[in-house]
């Protein structure tokens, strides 16, 4: 029988986490488990990676084939290393938090308010503004041939 390491899918359509479990090659993705080895839920920031690695170099030892996803998980949480003798991998970093958008947007719009109190200028506001000119212009030379 071949044994095979793999991702076993739960969640919502969106929201998909998943367990590493040990199961027979011929079973449906979501089917019958031999073993949870393991979790993996890649939405979360960061990503939350969990391995038995005991469990996981047993099973190595003892043949079971890891598929391509869980390869690299293995190789991240250095039970792949472990189980080839190669060096361990650097540790995982975590990514720095990002700065918050919402308040990066309200501090450049209070500098910006600040700068400039004016209204904005409309293409019909420029028009009307010009026909008043036009109107004053236009009244005060007559103003001036009566006098």
């Amino acid at each position: 029988m071949a044994v095979k390491i793999k991702l076993k899918r739960l969640g919502k359509i969106r929201s998909p986490h998943y367990r590493i479990v040990v199961a027979d090659s011929r079973t449906r993705r979501d089917g019958r488990a031999i073993e949870e080895i393991g979790l993996y839920h890649p939405v979360q920031n960061p990503s939350r990676i969990e391995v038995n690695a005991e469990r996981a170099q047993y099973w190595l030892s003892v043949g079971a084939q890891p598929t391509e996803p869980v390869l690299a998980i293995l190789k991240l949480t250095g039970d792949w290393q472990a189980h080839k003798g190669l060096p361990a991998p650097a540790p995982l970093l975590q990514p720095e938090p990002k700065a918050d958008k919402r308040a990066l947007f309200e501090a450049l719009t209070k500098d910006t308010a600040e700068e400039s109190k004016g209204e904005a200028i409309t293409q019909k506001a420029k028009k009307a503004d010009k026909k008043a000119d036009d109107a004053a212009d236009a009244a005060a030379p007559a103003e001036s041939t009566e006098a």
